[in-house]
């Protein structure tokens, strides 16, 4: 099977497979990490300079803990790849990228339109993340910060 990554970045894919978070801690030269629902990606913070890459897994689109993952290690300054793989479902691509996942390896294959109709879905939103949008009552009360 040919896997179909959506990626929204302009550097260079990252080549290296992506070892698993006990790997990575054993190993001196990995650039490439996946997350399962049950690792701690706070354990990554000291590594996030050299890591290009980080896959985060979604076994079971009902599994969240992915999106608590992503925007931890965004809020923290990882500015390497943020990729959701797996369970990867159509309606979840706008939430998952406010949460700062760039790009996508979804098991099922998702079209590059489909995927841009996603991000277009909700053009006002309400909640600050990190994806830099402004939240609608910032704009109603004129406050420049949200």
């Amino acid at each position: 099977m040919v896997e179909t990554v959506l990626r929204y970045r302009t550097d260079e894919p990252v080549a290296d497979p992506a070892v698993t978070v006990d790997a990575f801690a054993a190993q001196g030269n990995a650039t490439a990490v996946r997350i399962e629902p049950g690792d701690d990606a706070l354990a990554l913070l000291p590594y996030l300079d050299r890591l290009a890459l980080i896959e985060v897994n979604f076994p079971s689109f009902a599994d969240g803990r992915g999106y608590s993952a992503a925007r931890s290690l965004r809020e923290r300054g990882y500015t390497g790849e943020l990729r959701a793989v797996g369970d990867v479902l159509l309606d979840q691509l706008s939430h998952m990228r406010r949460c700062g996942f760039d790009s996508f390896a979804p098991d099922k294959p998702i079209s590059a339109e489909a995927a841009e109709a996603a991000f277009a879905t909700w053009p006002e939103v309400y909640q600050q993340t990190v994806d830099g949008r402004r939240p609608i009552w910032a704009a109603r009360h004129g406050t420049k910060d949200a």
